[in-house]
């Protein structure tokens, strides 16, 4: 199985000066986590970065090359990637080393599918489907990873659901739960608001039961007098 490479420089200086240094220079900070090593700090292109996660997200394997004068190539994931919460910018990432027979623990997306037709049984009756669980922790070696979790809502009608022990989990894909969760189900219709002829003629009617009161009231005043 082929991996995305990612090149990266090790870098000699670190702090936050030369980090924004760095990223001035289209560069982004990251540290490299071995198994039996001591962390390495790199410098990763952060165009080159982007594209990588844009491509494969952040629970893939890849191929980190590092260029220290000789290159040293590793097989890792990403731990932790930062992104400026107002520019969106790359801040920083840290690597970890994996072993290709050693069971990882990731999150896949959920994907729903429709064999036949537009949508579901449930939606064409009305209702709306609802995905309790975008996501779902898996455990599984390196190269078992799969892209999504599949899950078939065609013949899913309103109020059915799909749990955890239902769906079929590709070979060698495991997900370790206690109790059996909704992962995606059909909810009924939203009850319909009155329609604004039906409000406005009960405020009429609400008004001219006040006024008849009102009148009632004078009425009984002038017969005291």
């Amino acid at each position: 199985m082929e991996f995305i490479e990612l090149a990266a420089d090790v870098r000699e200086q670190f702090g936050k000066g030369p980090s924004r240094t760095l990223r001035r220079e289209g560069k982004v900070p990251a540290v490299f986590y071995g198994r039996e090593a001591a962390p390495i700090h790199l410098s990763l292109d952060a165009n080159n970065l982007g594209k990588v996660l844009r491509d494969g997200g952040y629970s893939q394997v890849m191929k980190l090359v590092i260029q220290d004068g000789a290159k040293t190539t590793k097989t890792v994931m990403f731990k932790e990637v930062q992104i400026h919460p107002v520019s969106m910018n790359l801040v920083h990432a840290d690597l970890y080393e994996i072993s290709m027979d050693r069971k990882i623990t990731v999150n896949v997306p959920v994907n729903t599918f429709i064999t036949e037709g537009e949508e579901s049984k449930g939606e064409a009756e009305g209702g709306t489907l609802q995905i309790i669980r975008r996501e779902l922790e898996v455990s599984c070696l390196p190269n078992r990873i799969p892209d999504a979790i599949d899950i078939d809502i065609t013949n899913l009608g309103i109020g059915d659901a799909v749990h955890i022990e239902e769906i079929d989990l590709p070979e060698g894909v495991e997900v370790d739960w206690d109790v059996n969760f909704t992962v995606v189900s059909i909810a009924a219709p939203m009850k319909e608001e009155p329609e604004e002829e039906e409000e406005a003629e009960a405020l009429e009617g609400e008004e001219g039961e006040e006024a008849a009161e009102g009148e009632g009231e004078k009425a009984e005043g002038g017969e005291e007098g």
